[in-house]
C-alpha cells in the first residue's frame, strides 16, 4: 500500500498493529473516486451520482458515502449540512470542527472532522470534497476507539492522490 511519507507509513503500521481484531484492507469503491482503509470487506451500494461503502467489525460500523452535486457552488453548504444532520439524528449539538486534510481533496474550510457522543455510543465523522463531489466518512461504536478512527481517517484519499 503506497503511503505519502515514511513517517506516515510508520504511523499507519503502528495504528494497524495495535488493532488485532480489525483486519484492515484498502478499498477503492467503484464510482467513488476515493481510496479508503476499511477494517472489513465493505458492502457497496451505488446509484447514479451517489454511493455508500460500509462494513461492521469488532462492534464498530465504518462507512464512506459520496454524492455528486449538480451545483458545485453548494459544496460548502453540503459539507456543513452533513455533520449537522448526523448530530441532529443523534440528538446532540454539533461540536467544534477539527481541521481535516485528505490527500487529493479540494481545500475548503468546511472540510472537517467531528466527534459526537450520544447515550448510545460515539460517532466520528469527517467531511471533505473533490471537484463537485462530497464525501462523508463515519465510524460509530458503543465506545470511542481513537486508534480505529485514526486508521480509518488516515486511510482516506482521493484515488488520483495515491
Amino acid at each position: 500500500m503506497p503511503c505519502r511519507t515514511t513517517a506516515g507509513f510508520a504511523l499507519m503500521l503502528l495504528l494497524v498493529a495495535c488493532q488485532p481484531a480489525l483486519n484492515w484492507r484498502e478499498a477503492r469503491p467503484a464510482g467513488s473516486g476515493a481510496v479508503a482503509l476499511f477494517p472489513c470487506k465493505p458492502e457497496i451500494d451505488q446509484r447514479q451520482d451517489k454511493g455508500l461503502a460500509q462494513c461492521e467489525a469488532a462492534g464498530k460500523r465504518f462507512a464512506l458515502s459520496w454524492a455528486d452535486l449538480p451545483d458545485p457552488t453548494q459544496l460548502s453548504a453540503a459539507l456543513k449540512a452533513m455533520p449537522q444532520s448526523l448530530a441532529t439524528k443523534l440528538g446532540q449539538p454539533l461540536p467544534p470542527a477539527q481541521a481535516l486534510q485528505v490527500p487529493g481533496m479540494t481545500p475548503l474550510p468546511e472540510a472537517a472532522e467531528y466527534r459526537l457522543a450520544a447515550t448510545a455510543g460515539v460517532a466520528r465523522v469527517a467531511v471533505f470534497a473533490h471537484g463537485g463531489r462530497v464525501y462523508q466518512a463515519v465510524m460509530t461504536a458503543d465506545a470511542d476507539d481513537v486508534a480505529a478512527w485514526e486508521s480509518f481517517r488516515a486511510g482516506l484519499a482521493i484515488e488520483a492522490a495515491r
